[in-house]
């Protein structure tokens, strides 16, 4: 025997079972708290739903199309959501004509059941199928944490009972209650809601009809009864209530007759009203009219008052959960910051950047600024600070943090980074805003597990002996160990240490160059701003190779470190990168950048 035909009303469910059903409907236990229930172990959304029923006034449900409309109608206050057949059909495309198939609509219940802690009561239509068939449909709808299931005498395949100029046609009674009775024989939770729906009203069978299969489906043991009608006014299902006679809920849906007020509902005899589509019909307006307007100013920020804040969408899908969990249950990454030092003019590029920073120079449809910011993301680095100065109001990359030296003529990169300085208090890592570079130069640099780390080319020193011309300003390095001198080798993960740092080392001595990129661990921040307190407090006259500390370069603060004792440990790389100084390395870049 199929394992949906196994389990009976009243059956002795096995422990485990049950635990495991507690599990996924925690969600009705949260309700019930808010609520101010008692909280019996393990709680069903079908016991909620009975226990709503149970209270004195009507029962508000909402219909949803997924997920995020389902939380939308919780928040809302309603009582419990209503998986809407005409709802799912509609965002799928299609008419609510059987077009989906169960699958579909499963798929479609298990995402709304999930997303709320409200009872939801799933349209299963006419059940997918004669008795057999309902068998089946029960045992999958329960699977996925309905509190119930409601099943209509349309025949197969149902039309909406709203479509005009299509022929309506319903089951016999008998066929219809065997369903019903089939459904309430095999579910697995004696809670579990099934609801009868008649389609007579709306097949214009009249009053008489509506009611003989009304009492034939509560006679087969529907939980309630709803009862469809397509008429503007309450009348004909007044009429119907009031020759009712029975202790078995009525539920209306007042698509046809919105303006009908819960009370008159509630005095009519019905227990439950359901707002089908109501949610459904206004988004579609809304998206209309936002999209119109878009297409017309060729622009998003002409909507940008009257729709929901990113921060809204993201707390509905619970994005501070997901950090949360992530706090809880992922390893601890250690997080590193970034700085950018883009404040600086050069002249030397003039006329390029008459009107904007080097660092927004664009190199094949994006710019360098740009190209750094995404390579630091894509190496786990998020939170990214420009310091600006020359052109600022030229900046206007999304999602980083600004700061500006506005003396950027007159002070140097040191000053710079410390405009900066709230966000030197952790990890970070600072570039030059002239530069690109291969991703695994970042990611060798964020690796290093030392206070003090520079990234320095060796290439600088074969450059030197093959005679070709060398750059200008190249800030160059004397490391604690020389290069080696064949051809082939492969640098050390440790690295060697830096012994001196600056412009004014002669090339054939130098070991290397700094590409302008360089991490401080947490305490190695700590040692840099306490350093750069006590030398704007105390140092006066020439810094190294600078006039003043004021005009320091950040060569003449690493330069400082080591002669105060620090280790500053060198990222050894063999080219992998290009700065952007003259005209020559612009037309460079454009030839060599392929993305």
């Amino acid at each position: 025997m199929l394992p949906f035909l196994q389990a009976r009303v009243g059956a002795v469910i096995p422990e485990a079972a049950r635990v495991r059903r507690g599990r996924r409907l925690s969600g009705a236990t949260h309700a019930r708290q808010r609520e101010g229930l008692p909280v019996s172990e393990n709680p069903s959304k079908a016991r909620l739903l009975r226990e709503r029923l149970a209270r004195p006034g009507l029962v508000l449900a909402v219909g949803a199309h997924d997920a995020l409309s389902a939380k939308l109608v919780e928040e809302a206050g309603f009582d419990a959501v209503w998986a809407s057949g005409f709802g799912i059909s509609a965002v799928s495309g299609v008419p609510d004509a059987n077009i989906l198939t169960m699958t579909e609509n499963l798929d479609a219940v298990k995402r709304i059941a999930e997303a709320t802690a409200l009872p939801v009561v799933a349209d299963c239509d006419t059940g997918y199928g004669n008795a057999i068939n309902v068998l089946r449909t029960v045992h999958e709808y329960e699977r996925t944490g309905v509190a119930g299931i409601c099943l209509e005498d349309n025949v197969f395949p149902k039309r909406c009972s709203f479509y005009g100029g299509v022929r309506r046609e319903l089951v016999p009674v008998e066929e219809h209650a065997q369903k019903i009775q089939a459904a309430k024989e095999h579910q697995r939770d004696p809670d579990f809601f099934v609801v009868a729906r008649t389609e007579a009203l709306i097949a214009g069978w009249g009053v008489e009809e509506a009611l003989r299969r009304a009492h034939a489906y509560a006679d087969a043991g529907a939980d309630a009864i709803l009862v469809h009608s397509k008429a503007s006014t309450l009348d004909e299902l007044r009429e119907f209530a009031r020759r009712w006679g029975r202790e078995t809920p009525l539920v209306a849906v007042p698509t046809t007759y919105p303006h009908v007020r819960p009370e008159e509902l509630l005095q009519a005899g019905f227990r439950m009203a359901i707002f089908a589509n109501q949610a459904l019909r206004a988004s579609i307006p809304a998206m209309r009219e936002v999209l119109r307007a878009m297409r017309e100013a060729g622009s998003a920020g002409i909507v940008e008052g009257r729709i929901a804040p990113l921060e809204e969408v993201y707390r509905l899908v619970g994005v501070p959960e997901l950090e949360e969990s992530e706090r809880r249950y992922l390893p601890t990454a250690r997080r590193t910051r970034a700085v950018v030092i883009a404040a600086g003019f050069d002249e030397s590029l003039m006329p390029l950047v008459a009107d904007r920073p080097k660092s927004l120079l664009d190199v094949r449809g994006r710019t360098i600024l740009e190209r750094q910011v995404l390579t630091l993301r894509a190496a786990g680095v998020d939170d990214v600070s420009v310091v600006r100065g020359y052109r600022k109001e030229s900046f206007d990359l999304p999602s980083v943090r600004y700061f500006d030296n506005d003396r950027y003529a007159e002070t140097g990169e040191v000053a710079s980074l410390f405009s900066a300085r709230e966000v030197l208090d952790d990890r970070f890592v600072v570039l030059y805003a002239d530069i690109l570079f291969d991703r695994s130069i970042l990611d060798r640099l964020l690796r290093a597990d030392t206070d003090f780390a520079v990234v320095v080319d060796r290439s600088w020193y074969d450059l030197v002996r093959s005679g070709e011309p060398l750059p200008e300003r190249a800030d160059l390095v004397v490391t604690s160990s020389a290069p080696v001198p064949q051809r082939r080798f492969v640098p050390e993960e440790e690295g060697s240490t830096l012994v001196r740092i600056g412009q004014k080392i002669p090339p054939e001595q130098a070991h290397a160059e700094f590409v302008g990129m360089a991490l401080f661990s947490q305490r190695g921040a700590r040692i840099l701003a306490e350093l750069h307190d006590e030398l704007t407090r105390t140092h006066r006259g020439p810094f190294h190779e600078a006039l003043s500390y004021e005009r320091a370069s950040l060569p003449d603060l690493l330069q400082e470190l080591v002669d105060r004792g620090h280790t500053v440990r060198c990222v050894e790389i063999y080219k992998g990168w290009m700065e952007i100084s003259s005209f020559e390395d612009y037309r460079r870049a454009w030839a060599e950048i392929r993305d």
